[in-house]
This record gives structure tokens, C-alpha cells and sequence, in this order.
């Protein structure tokens, strides 16, 4: 009885520390948050490279499984395609789900936005109707060793082009030279 208290005892002390030091998981980063608005063109700024095998029936939201599409889209600082640009979002994804929903996306986004001029690189699973969090994973130029997310969503799926918002959440590490 003794050792089985004086287990639980030692592992109650021991995550004592793990939650107090996860809960401050931003704490001290220098950070950038900011929204851009996505415009693809069919056959303009995205192209379907393979067409997936037949399935369910295709929409304007949906594409046949193990479809490759490539892109390289504007983005802007408002929804409207004709406000000012300040970036470019090229990359590819492949249609992975059954349902033609969802993809599996790489991209590289390069910015000039807020003082700020580089790249981030992302992965992740997009799914074409719901918002999306995508992982950053590399950074150049003032981007360097940058680590966060973006969230991209639907804004206008209707038309030859469609909008989604993208949303950054960038995050320096101390050991980092940026300038937020």
C-alpha cells in the first residue's frame, strides 16, 4: 500500500512541471499575424496535371480521386482578385480522399508583406469546403527558422476563380534574427 502511494505521489509531482511549462508554449516568441486572400484560376493560375480514376460525380468543389493539380496564385491583401498583391502561392496537391474533398497539399508562399519579404514552405491535408490548418515547415529570407501554421478557407467557390482566406500564425524562435 505504502509503494503503491508513494508511486501515484511521484507521478503527480512529475507532470506537475510538463503542465506548467506546455501552457506557456508562446511565451516570449516574436510573432506575426496577418490574413491574405488566395485567388485560383482554372486554367489561368491552376491546372489539373493527371485526372484522378472516376468515382463519386465531380463539382465545383470536388475532384476524382489521385487527381495532381498544380498552382501558382496570387495573393492579395483584400477578397477582391483586383486589390494589391503582395505574395504568390505555388504548389501542388493531390486529391487523397474518396469523397474528392480532401487533399493533400504542398505549397511555397512567398510574401512582401509588413516589412517582411521571403518564403515559408507548408504541408498538410486541405479540405476544399471546410477551413484547414496547415503546418509551417521551413522559412527563407526574413522567414528563416519561422515555425507556426496557416489556416486557409473557403471564401467564394463559385466561377472560374476562387477565393480563399489564408490566415498566418508565425512564430520565431528566441535563437532566431527576425524582425517582427
Amino acid at each position: 500500500m505504502t509503494s503503491l502511494m508513494h508511486f501515484f505521489t511521484t507521478i503527480f509531482l512529475v507532470l506537475i512541471p510538463i503542465n506548467a511549462i506546455t501552457h506557456h508554449h508562446h511565451f516570449g516568441l516574436k510573432s506575426l499575424h496577418f490574413t491574405l486572400y488566395q485567388h485560383e484560376t482554372i486554367n489561368k493560375t491552376g491546372y489539373i496535371v493527371v485526372n484522378g480514376v472516376a468515382g463519386p460525380p465531380v463539382s465545383q468543389t470536388t475532384t476524382p480521386f489521385g487527381t495532381l493539380f498544380v498552382f501558382q496564385d496570387p495573393l492579395t491583401l483584400k477578397p477582391k482578385h483586383t486589390s494589391k498583391r503582395v505574395g504568390t502561392a505555388q504548389g501542388t496537391s493531390i486529391t487523397s480522399g474518396l469523397d474528392g474533398l480532401q487533399s493533400i497539399s504542398i505549397a511555397k508562399i512567398t510574401l512582401d508583406v509588413k516589412k517582411h519579404k521571403g518564403s515559408i514552405s507548408i504541408v498538410g491535408v486541405t479540405n476544399n469546403i471546410k477551413p484547414s490548418n496547415h503546418p509551417v515547415v521551413g522559412g527563407t529570407d526574413d522567414f528563416l527558422f519561422v515555425q507556426g501554421y496557416v489556416t486557409s478557407s473557403p471564401v467564394n467557390l463559385v466561377g472560374l476563380t476562387v477565393t480563399y482566406k489564408i490566415e498566418f500564425h508565425l512564430y520565431w524562435p528566441l535563437y532566431a534574427s527576425s524582425k517582427p
